[in-house]
């Protein structure tokens, strides 16, 4: 039983995707033993996988899998794989390391629609939850995107398969995809996207500011990604209202 649980805060059932971008194996005991019932997913970073040591890769994954959460590697990763060839080899490797999610993004290379669509589907086959991710990781590329492009996107990820799609947003939250330069949402951009269903959404949304909007907008059980290891705590405040912008105003 939680402390103070006579308050009835109720959790979130929201998804939370937490990036881990290097975390040891005593910093991953620690972080579920203070909050993994928060954790949906762990994000494996970009392309942080291929750093490190394949043994402490599979401990790590245990862990999380323990936990009830989904590890997955950064979809840059997958995007260096498929413009190698090496797809079946990526697959292969990602089971044997443990991994239990796929993400399929063309953030950072040019990947057409056709083959979006094989990859998700491939992954879907090979038993992986798959979660895609719509959105580049250059800001100018990313505004050539059109409202109407992105939709596209997001509704064949999902008709091809994908469990998920995440919007884009980077680490930094800011001029890209719903985001302004000033990390401010840009409505009109996140109401046309919203409108495909919000609940087959993971906003990414990095800045406390933008996560109190989007729950005050949309309820604590909004899925939100892209949340530091070490803010996952205050992010469950926000979502149960036990954190000054959010008291009060949590249904």
């Amino acid at each position: 039983m939680n402390a103070f649980n006579f308050l009835g805060a109720k959790p979130a059932t929201g998804k939370t995707m937490m990036l881990d971008k290097g975390l040891g194996l005593h910093a991953v005991d620690d972080l579920l033993a203070t909050a993994g019932t928060h954790i949906s997913f762990a994000k494996f970073g970009w392309g942080t996988a291929a750093t490190m040591d394949a043994e402490l890769i599979k401990a790590k994954t245990a862990k999380y899998r323990a936990a009830g959460i989904i590890p997955y590697p950064g979809g840059t990763l997958l995007e260096v794989a498929t413009a190698a060839g090496k797809l079946p080899e990526f697959f292969a490797e990602a089971k044997e390391l443990g991994f239990t999610g796929i993400e399929v993004s063309d953030g950072s290379t040019q990947v057409g629609p056709t083959t979006r669509a094989n990859v998700i589907q491939q992954a879907r086959a090979a038993g992986f939850y798959v979660i895609s991710e719509v959105g580049k990781k250059n800001p100018e590329l990313d505004h050539d995107l059109s409202t109407a492009e992105r939709r596209k996107m997001i509704q064949a990820d999902l008709d091809n398969g994908a469990h998920y799609v995440i919007l884009e947003a980077r680490e930094a939250g800011k001029n890209i995809g719903i985001y302004d330069a000033d990390g401010n949402i840009i409505g009109s951009e996140l109401d046309a996207l919203a409108a495909i269903g919000v609940d087959k959404l993971i906003i990414e949304a990095p800045l406390k500011s933008q996560q109190v909007a989007l729950i005050l907008k949309y309820g604590p059980n909004i899925n939100l990604g892209n949340i530091a290891w070490d803010e996952v705590t205050a992010l469950e405040t926000l979502r149960r209202g036990l954190r000054g912008d959010t008291v009060g105003k949590i249904e």
